[in-house]
């Protein structure tokens, strides 16, 4: 049984290539798909970030406001308007 091919290689060899070569595409994506993935982490702890630095501006402009006005800030917190008196 000759399974030799005109150039040389035979068919086993020919198998060999393409599944290296399916093997490098599949890493090439793996990486690009790692490679986003920390990009989106990254974003994502940015955004994170800034919730929690607005998070703490919210508990301090609370506590500056109970100072000036204790009442206010329980409307604040509830978000219901001051009913004036009477």
């Amino acid at each position: 049984m000759d399974t030799m091919e005109p150039h040389g290689h035979g068919m086993a060899a020919d198998i060999l290539t393409s599944e290296v070569a399916n093997a490098r595409q599949r890493i090439h994506r793996t990486e690009l798909a790692h490679q986003r993935t920390e990009e989106m982490l990254a974003e994502n702890l940015a955004m994170c970030r800034r919730i929690q630095a607005a998070q703490r501006r919210v508990v301090e402009a609370r506590s500056r406001l109970t100072k000036i006005d204790p009442c206010s800030a329980d409307r604040v917190r509830t978000g219901h308007a001051a009913v004036p008196p009477g």
